[in-house]
């Protein structure tokens, strides 16, 4: 399957995405969903320059990647989609594009609001219900790297 890995990141395209991530799972595309910077083209290419020449990214909102996940989902190329929050995430699991996969959640940093579940994984709330959300679709697990014992996000962690 070439979407490879579902990840929530509120840092998006970085090394420990492209580096730790990308090389051991040969990612050559990043689908980045998210309504902001699928409007700004500036921001585009902003966050297209981390990436290396034989790497692609395409930017999209939720409604065009909900409506092209199958597409997306059968690209040639091994590709992640990320988000860079369980809001979107959560809006692509109601309207059925998660549904028997796993969603990796790592990079959601402290804030107000938010309490430790993990060391790179703190929620608020609305979050931790998102999440719960997307496990009606889908395997929700924290994993800050593929080496990286994987840890199920599951009704009882997330309490």
């Amino acid at each position: 399957m070439p979407l490879e890995l579902l990840r929530i990141d509120e840092r998006l395209i970085h090394g420990q995405v492209l580096v730790g991530w990308g090389r051991p799972l040969d990612l050559d595309f990043y689908i980045i969903v998210d309504d902001a910077l699928a409007s700004s083209e500036w921001e585009q290419e902003l966050w297209a320059s981390a990436l290396a020449d034989e790497e692609g990214a395409e930017f999209l909102g939720v409604d065009e990647a909900a409506r092209r996940f199958g597409e997306l989902s059968a690209r040639v190329r091994r590709s992640a989609l990320l988000t860079r929050d369980t809001t979107t995430m959560r809006a692509l699991a109601e309207r059925g594009c998660l549904d028997g996969r796993t969603v990796n959640v790592g990079g959601v940093y402290a804030a107000e609001g938010r309490r430790k579940i993990l060391d790179y994984v703190h929620l608020s709330p609305e979050e931790v219900e998102d999440l719960r959300a997307i496990g009606e679709h889908a395997s929700v697990s924290a994993r800050s790297l593929p080496t990286a014992p994987e840890i199920r996000l599951d009704a009882r962690k997330l309490r």
